[in-house]
């Protein structure tokens, strides 16, 4: 019968466990659900100097609350120590003052005890009892008469000892009453004769306590305003430099690296900022180097490695890449007849547009030598499409130069012309050079052989082979004409080559586009 009573006992106990599981789950998505909104409705950001306002307005509030409560408490227990030490005093003198009267049974006399007494200060009646409990003499209220919040009861408090007793009465004939009453009995040579009684108002008391809490109120609600402005204002001198210092990170982060704190402050906060301006003169720093760094080699090899100068190391990868080179025409004899500086500025007004043609296609300068210039594209794994895109340069650039040549021959100047030669294949792309001194480069007998395709190439030309002209989708994409074919040192075969005029229609209004801004910038 136990063992019955046990698998109940566990299967009513398994029934409540999903109950108890699936309640604890509902809750847990109840708070999770009232979380999310009551966070829509949170602010994002809050100020330091209305949390510092709001820190010391609780903390004002609480230690004064505290303070109050503290203060209240001992006042009040001292006003009710006050009032039992002489309410207790007042009845025993009673009393005594009864005793003689009750013994010659004199009762006007007692009648005069009880009302000079009953006209007393805070008094609320007095009452004179015999042994047997009756009245013998009372003038004002008491607990025990009729409708009294005691009435009734007299002989339970009128038992030989004296006696405490704190009461209210709402609807007494004096109206609302708070009071408390001591009970002492008479006694003659150890003979209980009588008992007297006396009634003390509390209001006194009650008024003096209430003042007490208003005081402590308007000084705490006084304290809290003063609290909140002060906090508030020393809050905004405070969080003053904070606010520079999120304007600092805002302009670091959009790149200002210029930025610099003027304030001079003996604080964490002074030592904070000549931290940050160290940080951003150093930012500045590797940002000029960065920018420096990029127009030597290209920018991503750059960002490359800056960003692992401890692994920079010798060496390369294998890459299939297309490789440019454009070189000026008859440079030699038109640089005997210029000066230094009109050579410098030739040379920079060409190799500035053929970095912009760079570009527009996705390449990158690899070198310039003397009045040749390298590219290299494919170099990037996001262009796929390199052998197109170094052609499609080559015929830009080609384009750019003509509008150029215009300029320069309404302005009595030489016109300037410009030979390609664009090879596709594998080579080593990687860091070149000694231990001391490194350049990123492209080396291979395909790179060579773009060399060589541009020095056999004419004025206004663009020598291509023929590997790279049958590359997938180039002949539906790029015009261009068998030429001839060129003997190169260390093939045993000599090399078919075409000679690239330009790029399919299709392709054409977006090249002329870019041309025409580039002309309009210059």
């Amino acid at each position: 019968m136990d063992s019955f009573d046990d698998s109940d006992e566990i299967g009513k106990r398994a029934a409540v466990a999903p109950r108890t599981a699936d309640s604890r789950s509902r809750f847990a998505d109840v708070l999770a659900y009232f979380g999310v909104i009551i966070s829509r409705y949170l602010p994002h950001h809050v100020p330091v100097a209305f949390k510092l306002a709001v820190s010391i307005s609780l903390t004002t509030t609480i230690g004064m609350s505290l303070l109050g409560a503290v203060i209240i408490h001992n006042q009040t227990d001292l006003l009710n120590r006050n009032m039992l030490t002489f309410g207790r005093t007042v009845v025993q003198q009673m009393a005594q003052s009864a005793k003689e009267p009750i013994l010659a049974n004199d009762s006007l006399q007692l009648d005069v005890l009880a009302a000079n007494l009953a006209n007393g200060e805070n008094v609320v009646g007095t009452v004179i009892y015999s042994t047997e409990r009756s009245v013998l003499s009372r003038s004002g209220t008491s607990p025990f008469e009729f409708n009294g919040p005691y009435a009734g009861r007299a002989r339970k408090f009128l038992d030989g000892n004296v006696d405490t007793l704190p009461w209210h009465w709402a609807h007494s004939p004096k109206g609302y009453v708070d009071a408390m009453t001591f009970i002492s009995p008479i006694r003659f040579r150890s003979t209980t004769v009588g008992y007297a009684e006396i009634s003390f108002s509390r209001a006194a008391m009650t008024q003096s306590i209430h003042a007490s809490v208003r005081s402590i109120a308007i000084t705490t609600l006084i304290l809290i305003v003063v609290g909140i402005i002060v906090s508030y204002l020393l809050g905004k001198r405070l969080s003053r430099p904070l606010h520079h210092l999120m304007d600092a990170s805002r302009a670091i982060g959009n790149g200002q690296y210029d930025f610099h704190f003027d304030d001079r402050r003996n604080d964490e906060i002074g030592y904070l900022m000549s931290s940050f301006n160290s940080m951003a003169q150093g930012m500045l720093q590797k940002t000029q180097v960065e920018d420096a760094f990029s127009k030597y080699v290209p920018t991503r090899v750059a960002k490359e490695i800056l960003s692992n100068l401890d692994e920079v190391e010798l060496g390369g990868k294998h890459a299939y890449a297309s490789v440019m080179f454009a070189d000026i025409v008859g440079f030699t004899a038109k640089s005997e007849r210029m000066t230094p500086e009109e050579v410098a500025a030739l040379l920079n007004e060409f190799y500035t547009q053929i970095g912009r043609a760079a570009e527009l296609f996705s390449g990158t300068i690899d070198k310039y030598m003397g009045d040749c210039v390298m590219l290299v594209f494919g170099l990037s794994d996001s262009d796929s499409d390199h052998v197109f895109n170094s052609l499609a340069c080559a015929v830009f650039f080609q384009k750019l130069v003509a509008r150029m040549n215009d300029t320069r021959l309404s302005q009595g100047k030489q016109a300037v012309r410009f030979r390609i030669g664009v090879n596709t294949g594998d080579m080593l792309a990687g860091v070149m050079g000694s231990s001391d001194r490194v350049q990123y480069t492209v080396v291979g007998d395909s790179v060579n052989l773009a060399s060589r395709l541009c020095s056999v190439s004419a004025g206004d030309q663009i020598v291509i082979t023929e590997e790279t002209y049958d590359h997938p989708d180039i002949r539906k994409r790029v015009i261009a004409e068998k030429h001839e074919s060129i003997r190169i040192r260390g093939k045993s075969k000599p090399v078919s080559t075409y000679l690239v005029h330009d790029v399919h229609e299709a392709y054409r209004p977006g090249m002329e586009r870019e041309l025409d801004k580039i002309v309009r910038r210059n």
